[in-house]
């Protein structure tokens, strides 16, 4: 993760300076300026929130420099073999999209089928408090 946060973190003031160059360019245009410059915080958000979650966590063999391959063998994590909720996702998401150039009235019915299918997504594997 060190690696990561060290990329993110670098980028940031690379976007902002390039934020105000390209604003003293532009006679600070609306778009661009303020764009370069939010991309900053964001990747600086990411960076941040990466350079956390390194603290926190045990050195991975992607962290060392010696590292061999076979370090990094087996799990890597728990995923679905085959979830439907992300096409839901999906499909609702691309509704949201074009409610944007028709209607609201659409983008709101895609927002409600997003949030249900995130609430599934999550709840996929939940048994409930008290399962066994």
């Amino acid at each position: 993760m060190k690696f990561e946060a060290r990329l993110f973190l670098y980028l940031t003031p690379f976007f902002i300076v390039v934020g105000v160059i390209y604003g003293f360019w532009s006679s600070w245009e609306a778009v661009g300026s303020v764009g370069l410059l939010l991309v900053g915080g964001l990747v600086g958000m990411v960076g941040a929130y990466l350079a956390l979650v390194a603290r926190r966590i045990d050195p991975r063999p992607e962290d060392d420099a010696f590292g061999e391959i076979e370090q990094g063998a087996g799990e890597q994590g728990v995923f679905s073999p085959g979830s439907w909720w992300p096409i839901v996702i999906g499909g609702a998401s691309a509704v949201c999209f074009a409610g944007m150039a028709v209607g609201w009235w659409l983008f709101y019915i895609g927002a409600a089928v997003a949030v249900i299918g995130l609430v599934g997504w999550i709840f996929e594997f939940s048994r409930g408090q008290h399962a066994h």
